[in-house]
């Protein structure tokens, strides 16, 4: 649901049937819910969508899915990025982790981890202290807002820049 002009409402009623459907099937198989860890996407508008939701309309938005669809034996929902900034998922994680949550509620991005640290090191052997230096700062970003303590003071203008791709396919 990254792709177009849909707003945030429209991700979650479709997020809500595929994920009735996804623990439904899992629960004829017999998956054991404690061993399991989901890699979802947040609940967020479409990338074309002109009302970009705050970090706390994506947060609510996110949680009242996840009270309603996941069930609290699941130990841990780890967070794709989605193709939003590095800035703009570490916000929208933070906003989550406000409050307690019956999973752990943490990331697992890759880009949104990853982007500075590889535009910093650029191949280049002279840039590998710099970019190992960008990764920490993310990785250190991400660590305080799964513990919902981030604030974005002092993060570099280029963290915030939006790194969806339309079409994208893994």
């Amino acid at each position: 649901m990254l792709d177009g002009e849909h707003g945030i409402e429209r991700t979650f009623e479709v997020a809500q049937k595929v994920w009735a459907e996804t623990f439904y099937y899992m629960a004829q198989n017999n998956v054991m819910f404690e061993g399991i860890l989901l890699k979802p996407s947040m609940v967020t508008p479409g990338a074309e969508c002109k009302d970009r939701a705050t970090p706390e309309e994506v947060a609510s938005y996110t949680l009242k899915l996840l009270q309603r669809r996941i069930p609290p034996s699941v130990p841990g929902i780890m967070f794709l990025s989605g193709g939003q900034s590095e800035v703009e998922a570490t916000l929208n994680l933070n906003a989550m982790n406000q409050a307690p949550n019956p999973w752990h509620v943490s990331f697992s991005y890759a880009r949104a981890l990853q982007n500075t640290c590889l535009k910093t090191w650029g191949g280049r052997p002279e840039n590998v202290a710099a970019a190992q230096e960008a990764l920490l700062l993310r990785a250190k970003a991400n660590s305080l807002a799964q513990l919902g303590k981030y604030t974005s003071d002092g993060e570099a203008a280029e963290a915030s820049e939006n790194m969806f791709v339309k079409n994208y396919s893994y």
